[in-house]
């Protein structure tokens, strides 16, 4: 992955490349498709982002990740 991606992610966010490369190593294997994943998944990225997720917008993102509705290229998200 472009190195370039993370400084971005990084100043934007404060996470870093550690912090989301361990987070990748995480959920490899891990069926998406699966709502207890997915909850874990969307708790673990709010706490590294030092970001609280009420309730309503926990099931709205599970329901767009669902949906399919997120983009497939990485580099649109930042």
């Amino acid at each position: 992955m472009d190195e370039n991606i993370f400084d971005k992610v990084e100043k934007k966010t404060n996470v870093s490349k550690d912090d989301i490369i361990a987070l990748a190593k995480s959920i490899q294997g891990q069926d998406l498709n699966d709502e207890n994943n997915l909850r874990k998944l969307i708790k673990d990225v709010a706490k590294l982002a030092g970001k609280e997720v009420s309730k309503e917008k926990e099931e709205s993102i599970i329901k767009t990740i669902k949906k399919d509705k997120i983009p497939k290229d990485f580099k649109n998200i930042i």
